[in-house]
């Protein structure tokens, strides 16, 4: 079953990762953390990554505030060390 996603609200502030090696980038909305957590993030994954990804593709759907997004992806970052 595929997930329609929306392109979602900002965030209030932008969240600075740094994946690998690299400097630090911004995530900016539900849909880029969505892309990130997805398609960038390391391979160890605990609990707070899979409620990152269940509420920030609910965020970007229009179900759930964009900040409870926000928070979810940040504790994802911190769990995984990617907080910048």
């Amino acid at each position: 079953m595929a997930i329609d996603i929306l392109a979602s609200a900002p965030f209030r502030a932008p969240v600075l990762v740094r994946i690998g090696h690299g400097s630090s980038e911004a995530v900016e909305s539900a849909s880029d953390a969505i892309h990130y957590l997805q398609h960038r993030w390391p391979h160890e994954r605990g609990d707070h990554y899979r409620r990152a990804v269940k509420v920030c593709k609910e965020a970007a759907q229009g179900s759930v505030p964009t900040e409870v997004a926000r928070e979810a992806f940040i504790s994802a970052a911190i769990e995984a060390y990617v907080l910048a």
